[in-house]
C-alpha cells in the first residue's frame, strides 16, 4: 500500500549536538510556543527504531564520511516497537536538501527484505521498492544496523516546520530482531550527548532564530546511522 507521504518534497535538515542543560532550556521556550507533535501523546516522546541497510561496500556509510553531496540510504522503520505501522524509506541526499520517499509495507515483506531476498520486489507499483530491488540485486544491499531514539516534535505550519529532540540514541550492534523490544543496545555518543533537528521547506521562518540564541550548541552533519555502527568493524 503506497502511502500518501510516498516522496516528500526536499528540505533543509539542520542537525546539532546538544547538552542536556541546554536542551532542558530549549525545551521550555518550545512548549510556550509551539505544539507538540500529536504522535507525543501526554507529552511524551514516541520511539522510534530504524534498520538501515547498506550494500557490499558499506557506500550509504563511505559516503556519508566523505561528504558526498549526493547520496541514498535506505531503512525500515517502525514506531513503538509495534509491527501495526511499517515504512521502507529512501532517504536522498541532494546537495543541501534532503528528499525523503516512503511505502507502507507489510510485515511479512519487512522479514523478507530483512532475509536479503528481493523476489517481486520488480513488479512492485512503488518507485521505492523498485529501487529496493535494484540495489538488492546488483550492489547486494543488506540489513546493516538498528538504529533506537526518542523523538520529542514541535511543529508549525509555517515552511512545515519541524524541531526535534532525539534522545537515547542507541544502536543495536548487530542484532537485527527488528520487533523485539529487549535486544542489548548500548549508547554510540555518550549519555550526556542530545540531538537538536530543525526541519523546513524553503526558508528558516523568521521566528525561530530567537528561539535559539540562548542555546549553545553548533551544527554538525550528525547521521546516526554512521555513529551506530561505530562498534563494528570496518575496512576502508
Amino acid at each position: 500500500m503506497e502511502q500518501k507521504r510516498a516522496q516528500l518534497p526536499a528540505r533543509h535538515e539542520l542537525k546539532y549536538f546538544i547538552h542536556p542543560a541546554e536542551l532542558e532550556s530549549l525545551r521550555s521556550v518550545l512548549r510556550a510556543t509551539l505544539p507538540l507533535d500529536p504522535h507525543c501523546r501526554g507529552g511524551r516522546p514516541y520511539t522510534i527504531r530504524s534498520l538501515y541497510f547498506d550494500d557490499v561496500d558499506d557506500s550509504a556509510y563511505y559516503d556519508k564520511v566523505a561528504g558526498v553531496m549526493h547520496r541514498d540510504k535506505y531503512r525500515i522503520r517502525i514506531y513503538g516497537h509495534s509491527d501495526a505501522e511499517i515504512f521502507l524509506e529512501r532517504k536522498r541526499k541532494i546537495g543541501d536538501l534532503i528528499q525523503k520517499s516512503s511505502v507502507q509495507i507489510t510485515r511479512r515483506l519487512c522479514e523478507q527484505l530483512m532475509d536479503g531476498n528481493p523476489s517481486g520486489l520488480q513488479r512492485a507499483a512503488s518507485p521505492v521498492l523498485q529501487d529496493m530491488y535494484i540495489q538488492m540485486r546488483t550492489r547486494l544491499l543488506r540489513p546493516r544496523v538498528i538504529v533506537d531514539y526518542e523523538r520529542e516534535a514541535y511543529m508549525h505550519p509555517a515552511e512545515n516546520l519541524r524541531i526535534t529532540f532525539d534522545l537515547n540514541l542507541r544502536s543495536g550492534l548487530n542484532n537485527f530482531e527488528l520487533f523485539n523490544p529487549d535486544i542489548a543496545t548500548v549508547s554510540p555518543c555518550g549519555e550526556n550527548v542530545q540531538i537538536l533537528e530543525i526541519k523546513y521547506d524553503a526558508v528558516l521562518p523568521g521566528f525561530v532564530r530567537p528561539l535559539l540564541w540562548n542555546v549553545r550548541t553548533d551544527r554538525s552533519a550528525i547521521s546516526k546511522y554512521v555513529l551506530c555502527r561505530r562498534f563494528e568493524p570496518l575496512e576502508g
